[in-house]
């Protein structure tokens, strides 16, 4: 289980593939890749931190797993991310092992890698990254709070309403919400990320906050929203804005918000995003 410690570093593991791309016509030459803004966005807001507390160890971390120690150090340090992040060689089948050694709050995968579920099942917040054609410039607004955005059923929940509308249809799942509108749900993989943030959020004043968070959801505005918020409640926990489509599509709603990573278990909700240019997970919970 991750350990929850109000000054340790919020720490995101991923692979090499997800921040740097090989051009095409070089082995040795990389450009920045799908994640490569967020690591921004992750330095920026550490900036920040450590403005207002110069001594606190609750920053971003990345760990970066690769496989080529000499050209990875030396991306690094062209792009000057030699602050923010820590390379680490790891076999396939130390994965988990070395997630859990490194108090891992996120896991980030290229799509050719396969981890990700057996990585949520070790109970660990994991999704694939994919590259979007074309990804909106997000660096140019790094003066703003980095914007991570989830969605909610099988990400910061458990994926019990998704089963229910899954076995019993839509009438189902709507019974199923309005019987337990009062019950808290089981947590998601993503809860502990969020609770993560919410530490972090809650040392500062909204308007000075280096982190927003926001989510996207499609159920809707009645009891099944009802009963997203009446969980965060329970848990102690705050959503900065959250929105309730009703099956609607996400991708103008992210368009609007242009946050620097989005979570979804719904391929169709990341292949929407990534339409609009967001960078979004896909998380495979099963």
């Amino acid at each position: 289980m991750l350990q929850q410690d109000p000054e340790t570093p919020i720490t995101i593991v991923m692979s090499s593939e997800i921040l740097f791309k090989k051009k095409k016509r070089s082995s040795s030459s990389m450009s920045p890749g799908p994640a490569f803004s967020f690591v921004k966005a992750l330095k920026a807001a550490n900036a920040k931190i450590k403005m207002r507390y110069p001594e606190t160890e609750e920053l971003f971390k990345v760990v970066l797993i690769h496989d080529n120690p000499d050209l990875t150090n030396r991306i690094i340090n062209d792009y000057n991310l030699e602050d923010i992040i820590t390379p680490l060689l790891v076999r396939e089948e130390d994965l988990i092992g070395e997630l859990q050694r490194n108090n891992t709050h996120v896991y980030l995968s290229a799509p050719s890698e396969l981890k990700v579920p057996d990585v949520i099942k070790a109970g660990i917040a994991a999704a694939v990254m994919d590259t979007p054609e074309k990804i909106t410039d997000v660096l140019e607004m790094l003066e703003t709070p980095l914007r991570v955005v989830f969605d909610g059923d099988a990400v910061l929940f458990s994926d019990e309403s998704e089963r229910a509308y899954t076995e019993r249809g839509l009438e189902g799942y709507l019974k199923n919400e309005r019987e337990k509108v009062n019950v808290p749900m089981p947590k998601g993989p993503f809860k502990d990320f969020l609770e993560a943030l919410g530490r972090l959020q809650k040392k500062f004043k909204e308007k000075d906050c280096p982190v927003r968070t926001y989510l996207v959801t499609s159920r809707d505005a009645g009891n099944a929203g009802y009963r997203a918020l009446n969980t965060l409640k329970t848990w102690g926990l705050e959503i900065n804005e959250a929105y309730f489509l009703g099956g609607s599509p996400k991708g103008p709603v992210l368009k609007t918000i242009c946050p620097h990573i989005f979570f979804d278990d719904q391929i169709r909700h990341v292949q929407g995003a990534m339409k609009e240019g967001v960078v979004a997970c896909h998380v495979k919970y099963q």
